[in-house]
């Protein structure tokens, strides 16, 4: 499948719609759809949604991406990770019915899930965006039951464009006539540019600050939109972050006619991996004794600061961080928040990652942001070098989701 596009990223629909016709168009067929578009926040959203949804019994299809460790993760049937025999299954017949036609990886993966979803009965389809919103894989539906866009921020600019009013644009690409959209805190200009799309195409709009408001209070979660309030335990994925990612699911969740016991099971029964995940079995667990070991796989500026609060709310402890970036990222804008919360950066290279930023170039970044920086081998070495000098460190693997697959796959 990998040869059949030269290009790993083409935005453009043509080549989606052309497979899915030859399918019988299986998008037409899917359990009522909820999209997900966003820079930062997707994939925890859309995780709280599931664990609400699931409390009340429903059976709910969820689609994401990239994966971290497995390819399978990306596609979940009513509440079950797709199998090695029915994913095999329709890859095998999306990739008879394209023939030798150009597509992408990610097009025709696309349509394998869609195709697995629309042939597994369920209640509902949870669909991440991949990347932008208006010309992504996804963006095939002509009325899912709600859209929903999580903040907007800088990243993917060399595709989606250099400013926030362009990436929105494309973000917004998803919202559809009179289906209404629920949309997290954004930076003015992409509220802007959201607000203005949805009225040219009469979609009710849930407005964070204007619709519904979320804060922390005394240690609890307090939500309240226009039909009243619920005062629930902080979401247990970890992350002041979390609590406006909790926000925008709880208000999903409301406008879905989800009760209480639904909207605390979605903060408190989540897992979304590689978000400030405690890492505290397997080999690098064990490497790293009595040190805290973590993973966390943001990538963009945004990312970066959200995880710098993250790590300042937390207990006082000696903080390294172990990096490895992708070169097309904005390595500066991510480690720069990171400075002030670490002791020191030991950088790796990715393996296996063409895009792999050099370990040396990764150290030179982080020194030239202020941090303290050295280079390893690879994950295990920073994690011995680290312990040998502080045994009873928090050691942050961080950086890309690519380094958080090569570290879920080694803790088995």
């Amino acid at each position: 499948m990998m040869t059949l596009h030269p290009k790993v990223i083409d935005l453009t629909l043509d080549r989606v719609w052309r497979l899915l016709d030859a399918l019988g168009n299986p998008q037409n067929d899917l359990p009522p759809v909820i999209h997900i578009a966003g820079t930062n926040g997707k994939g925890s959203t859309q995780a709280m949604i599931r664990a609400g949804l699931e409390a009340r019994g429903d059976v709910v299809h969820a689609y994401t991406s990239p994966h971290l460790a497995r390819f399978h993760e990306r596609i979940r049937l009513a509440g079950t990770l797709i199998t090695e025999d029915h994913l095999t299954e329709v890859l095998d017949r999306c990739y008879a019915a394209n023939g030798d036609a150009p597509i992408t990886y990610f097009e025709i993966t696309t349509c394998a899930a869609f195709l697995a979803m629309a042939e597994t009965p369920a209640d509902w389809t949870l669909l991440e965006v991949g990347l932008g919103g208006r010309l992504d894989a996804t963006n095939v539906l002509d009325r899912p039951a709600l859209t929903i866009i999580t903040p907007v921020d800088l990243d993917h600019q060399s595709f989606l464009g250099d400013t926030i009013e362009q990436i929105a644009g494309e973000k917004a690409g998803i919202i559809k006539r009179g289906v209404p959209c629920v949309v997290a805190p954004q930076h003015e200009a992409a509220r802007d540019v959201i607000e203005a799309r949805a009225e040219r195409l009469g979609a009710p709009l849930l407005f964070h600050g204007q619709h519904w408001h979320v804060t922390q209070e005394h240690g609890r979660l307090v939500f309240q939109d226009e039909t009243g309030l619920l005062d629930l335990p902080m979401p247990n994925l970890p992350g002041p972050h979390q609590v406006m990612n909790a926000g925008t699911a709880l208000m999903a969740l409301r406008h879905l006619g989800a009760d209480e016991a639904a909207c605390e099971a979605a903060v408190t029964r989540a897992f979304w991996p590689a978000r400030m995940q405690r890492i505290s079995h397997g080999p690098l667990a064990e490497l790293a004794g009595q040190a805290e070991l973590w993973l966390d796989g943001g990538h963009n500026p945004a990312a970066g600061e959200a995880l710098a609060r993250t790590m300042a709310a937390m207990p006082p402890r000696p903080t390294h961080l172990v990096c490895g970036m992708l070169k097309t990222k904005d390595i500066r804008g991510y480690l720069r928040p990171l400075a002030s919360v670490s002791q020191s950066l030991t950088a790796v290279s990715i393996p296996g990652e063409a895009a792999t930023l050099d370990a040396a170039e990764t150290a030179q970044f982080a020194t030239e942001v202020g941090m303290t920086a050295e280079t390893a081998t690879d994950v295990r070495d920073a994690i011995a070098r680290i312990t040998s000098h502080s045994p009873s460190a928090r050691i942050l693997v961080c950086g890309s989701l690519y380094l958080a697959g090569h570290v879920l796959r080694e803790t088995g």
